[in-house]
């Protein structure tokens, strides 16, 4: 896992909450449901890529450690 991943990932959140905070003082609490089903969405893909990343990672120790 890269810096740059885990600022996108920040980023993203950071965005999240402050469109959260603006639809929620506008009263359009159905957006704020909507954008945090993307977001959750979002952060899934994100885990899945970063799970694959590790079990390859995990992958290559255990063959190293048979040769």
């Amino acid at each position: 896992m890269e810096l740059q991943d885990v600022l996108r990932v920040a980023g993203v959140g950071l965005i999240i909450a402050l469109l959260h905070v603006f639809f929620d003082q506008v009263g359009k609490k159905e957006f704020t449901f909507y954008i945090f089903f993307i977001a959750y969405l979002y952060m899934a893909a994100e885990l899945i890529r970063f799970l694959r990343l590790f079990f390859g990672e995990i992958m290559l120790f255990f063959q190293w450690l048979t040769n």
